[in-house]
């Protein structure tokens, strides 16, 4: 018989690999992946709390998803991947990016890779932890999604995501769906 955990943990993963990904790859350290950075540490350890929390209807509410866009001065029922990304930036201190809209994340000023040019090797050397990815759109013609870069895994990025099948999760994610990065950790981002 399994210890009542493992049951209750089952369950709540019920066939979802992504959220068991999270459960071993939360167990394993930044080590030198987070450049020594307590700022980028600390709001990847802020979004990896998050994973699991789930809309409550799957129409964009919830308590917790409601918390993320009060963040970005928006109410129940808007699209929140921005508003989870800017909600976690938030709790670490920082006063930016605080924007629910995806494409307003990836500023000239904070943006080190646009235009679908990310799959570079050299590109991958300079992602850390922390760092915003943004999912292009064709049909949207815009950067229509944004997560949190977790770790680099050769041509991988580990993600943290808000709005990803009505719940928070760890993904990974090959460097040829990435359309641009963008570091707003460095460059003058300051605190409260």
């Amino acid at each position: 018989m399994y210890p009542l955990f493992l049951c209750i943990l089952f369950t709540a993963v019920c066939g979802n690999l992504d959220a068991i990904h999270h459960i071993v790859s939360t167990q394993t350290s930044l080590g030198h992946e987070n450049d020594d950075n307590p700022v980028r540490a600390r709001i990847i350890e802020i979004a990896a709390a998050e994973i699991g929390v789930r809309e409550e209807t799957g129409n964009n509410d919830g308590v917790r998803v409601e918390a993320y866009l009060a963040y970005t001065v928006l109410g129940k029922g808007h699209a929140w991947c921005a508003a989870f990304i800017s909600w976690c930036y938030g709790q670490a201190g920082l006063i930016e990016p605080r924007n629910p809209w995806s494409p307003a994340l990836f500023p000239n000023a904070r943006t080190y890779c646009g235009n679908g040019a990310c799959r570079d090797l050299k590109t991958s050397a300079r992602i850390k932890p922390a760092d915003i990815f943004g999912i292009y759109s064709h049909s949207a013609k815009r950067i229509n999604h944004v997560g949190l870069v977790r770790s680099v895994e050769g041509k991988y990025l580990l993600t943290i995501e808000g709005n990803v099948g009505n719940r928070v999760l760890s993904k990974r994610r090959h460097l040829s769906m990435v359309y641009a990065l963008a570091d707003w950790i460095k460059k003058g981002n300051k605190n409260h």
